[in-house]
């Protein structure tokens, strides 16, 4: 199910992309004031205002109790990303590609940047730390293995253990030029094999550092994103009133 969300939202994304440089070969300025576009307009800042309910249950204890007795917060978030990449398809419609005031054009690239940062936030982010829960397990299965490796070679003593407690580059050089089956402990263990385990948990250790900083660097990402949708709602709320101030006259007496 996840592998298919993702290749859904991937497939809603590009088609976003292709709809956003769309004015270089189509521009209708009057469908965005038409019924169809007048249409398309309202559905769009609806999708595009329900995340909000999302925000408010995942941040807001009280209601996050009420909510998700009847709602589980994976169903929300399902929900928050859909209306978050499909509300932006249809303002792309609506606006019929017609960019000639500043209010739309920033309204635009706020909205494709927040759609950009939701996304490496909701795959990108939970991809990295998956990556990271499973080399912190391998972490823990080869330390397993290299405790139980050094405490066989501890045993014996003699070479063995001379052999696994050499400096990196003895190590190394035993790596290279000594056969696996070169010193024998109790029960078939290498002194080599002991290195190659040390060697494999010290690169594994590494990547979950550059993990984690991957990982740092997506949650301030995330922020970016909570900042710009901000910035977005507030263009937004400006939108939708001047279009009811200066495009719906018929309000007015």
């Amino acid at each position: 199910m996840q592998e298919r969300e993702r290749v859904v939202i991937a497939g809603l994304i590009v088609l976003m992309l292709i709809l956003g440089p769309g004015f270089f070969v189509h521009r209708s300025p009057r469908f965005a004031g038409s019924l169809a576009g007048g249409a398309l307009g309202v559905s769009a800042a609806l999708l595009m205002v329900s995340p909000i309910g999302y925000a408010l249950v995942k941040r807001v204890a009280f209601v996050r109790n009420a909510v998700t007795r009847k709602v589980s917060l994976r169903t929300l978030l399902a929900w928050h990303v859909y209306t978050g990449i499909v509300g932006p398809i249809l303002a792309l419609l609506h606006s019929g590609h017609k960019f000639q005031s500043l209010l739309g054009m920033l309204l635009t690239g706020v909205m494709l940047i927040v759609v950009f940062t939701g996304f490496v936030g909701r795959y990108l982010l939970k991809h990295c730390s998956q990556e990271i829960r499973e080399k912190r397990e391998a972490v823990s299965n080869l330390q397993r293995q290299y405790d139980a490796a050094a405490l066989d070679l501890r045993q014996q003593g003699g070479p063995a253990l001379e052999v696994a407690t050499q400096g990196v580059l003895a190590r190394a050089l035993a790596g290279l030029f000594l056969p696996s089956t070169a010193v024998v402990g109790l029960g078939g263990v290498t002194a080599l094999g002991a290195v190659r385990l040390a060697e494999a948990i010290a690169d594994v250790e590494y990547s979950i550092k550059m993990h984690d900083v991957l990982n740092a660097a997506l949650r301030r990402w995330l922020n970016w994103h909570l900042t710009f949708s901000l910035i977005f709602y507030l263009l937004l709320g400006v939108h939708v009133w001047s279009g009811l101030n200066y495009g719906l006259r018929w309000f007015h007496p």
